[in-house]
């Protein structure tokens, strides 16, 4: 099959959706079935700049299910039930077309077993109805871009990992796998295996593994819940641009910064090493759990942060091949573009047509509409700030506005533009019935 061939098998299968054991699953009712099916149909059809009924609209929240609940973020971190439980009734209450999980908690007590150092979380360094922080620090040293280069996975295991899991530093004293060649001094290289730090380490991870499972059942459960209802969730994994995966949490932002003056080509080097590494995981996540959509925040590529030639040398190269290699594989690329992407958007619009969906939040949606015209399918962007400290006329005003300027010919999925913690219910209610009211082609 070729790649559009595997995203529409992979559809097929959405469409028919089973439980764990493999059966058919069983839908609340004939008109929760329709509605699953019309759902999944009219993301896809948009998606593909194919005629449908309306504009499709989904919500992408952070914390704000929590908080529309009553509970706070560590109690949903911790308690599974809780989470789902809140993530159930903000679903059943708004009714986006899409939902998008009950994940982004994620699992307390997994991050304590390991000791996770790279963020705070609730209980951990913040309060507990806050969401969690990044601690950004040089966890890759500039002089380490060799070791990463020539070996990513090595590199990872035996320096990064140890530095942002307190329970990994075993891992420190493993040899490179690469060692297991012959019998003839074979046993040197697993020595390390059977010293208490190396056998600590794995007990932590098996630990973590199974609270994992757990939490894994728990969202999984969910999802099927939520579509037997009728709400499909097509979200199957996420990647990350590879001037962000280095960025983000490996050198930090002053780190890369100094980089693209001080080390311009080991940083290019790098971020060519990582691209495969980024594609893989993409590809491997929408195999996994069935789903083709694969999410890929932008968080260092806006207007303002790099210069259009930065961009260009250092961002979009890696990006696109990522992209690139997803369609490929008949995934469809979901980047999220925060902050604004205005000075970015004539470089994007040559990506193959009606293969990915961008989000947008502060960019000019509608300069975004003319430019990428029936190419890229936009989705987007009602701002948080209206959705917390708006009107209801004000949502319902703002929708109007995109459905009129940018649903036209398709192509376009209404939502938030960033995720939100804080937010007026009756805002976000206002944004989804006003547009399944309104934007009716």
């Amino acid at each position: 099959m070729d790649s559009k061939q595997i995203t529409d098998a992979m559809f097929e299968k959405i469409l028919s959706p089973k439980d764990p054991q493999g059966n058919d699953l069983a839908f609340i009712s004939p008109e929760a079935k329709k509605q699953y099916q019309d759902n999944v149909t009219r993301f896809k059809n948009t998606i593909e700049f194919k005629k449908t009924d309306r504009v499709p609209v989904t919500v992408f929240p952070s914390m704000f299910p929590l908080a529309h609940a009553g509970i706070t973020v560590q109690e949903a971190m911790y308690d599974y039930d809780k989470c789902v439980s809140a993530c159930r009734k903000f679903v059943l209450e708004f009714q986006p077309d899409c939902q998008f999980g009950a994940a982004a908690p994620g699992p307390g007590k997994f991050y304590e077993i390991l000791d996770y150092k790279l963020y705070a979380w609730p209980g951990h360094g913040v309060e507990a109805d806050h969401s969690y922080q990044c601690l950004e620090s040089e966890y890759m040293k500039p002089e380490e871009y060799d070791l990463l280069i020539t070996d990513p996975s090595f590199y990872f295991r035996n320096f990064y990992l140890p530095r942002v899991f307190g329970a990994m530093g075993g891992f420190q004293m493993l040899p490179p796998l690469t060692g297991t060649l012959e019998m003839y001094g074979l046993a040197y290289n697993y020595i390390p295996y059977g010293l208490p730090p190396v056998q600590q380490t794995f007990k932590a991870l098996f630990d973590a593994g199974a609270e994992a499972l757990k939490w894994a059942g728990a969202m999984g459960a969910f999802d099927g819940e939520m579509a037997a209802s009728g709400y499909p969730n097509i979200l199957g994994g996420f990647t990350k641009a590879p001037f962000d995966t280095i960025g983000d949490t490996l050198r930090g932002t002053r780190g890369i910064m100094l980089d693209m003056f001080r080390r311009p080509e080991k940083l290019i080097q790098a971020l060519e090493a990582m691209t495969p590494i980024m594609i893989n995981m993409g590809i491997s996540a929408a195999r996994q759990t069935g789903n083709p959509l694969i999410f890929i925040p932008l968080h260092k590529g806006a207007d303002g942060f790099l210069s259009d030639e930065q961009f260009k040398k250092f961002y979009w190269p890696t990006l696109k091949q990522v992209i690139l290699g997803l369609i490929e594989a008949g995934c469809i690329p979901f980047p999220v573009a925060e902050g604004g992407y205005n000075t970015r958007l004539e470089v994007i619009k040559d990506l193959p047509a009606g293969r990915t969906l961008w989000m947008f939040d502060q960019t000019d949606i509608i300069k975004a509409k003319e430019i990428l015209k029936d190419r890229i399918c936009i989705l987007g962007n009602v701002p948080s700030a209206m959705l917390q400290l708006g009107t209801v006329e004000d949502v319902k005003d703002y929708v109007k506005k995109l459905i009129d300027n940018v649903g036209k010919g398709g192509g376009f999925i209404l939502s938030n533009g960033a995720f939100f913690d804080k937010a007026k219910a009756e805002n976000v209610k206002a944004m989804v019935d006003f547009t399944k009211e309104y934007g009716v082609y």
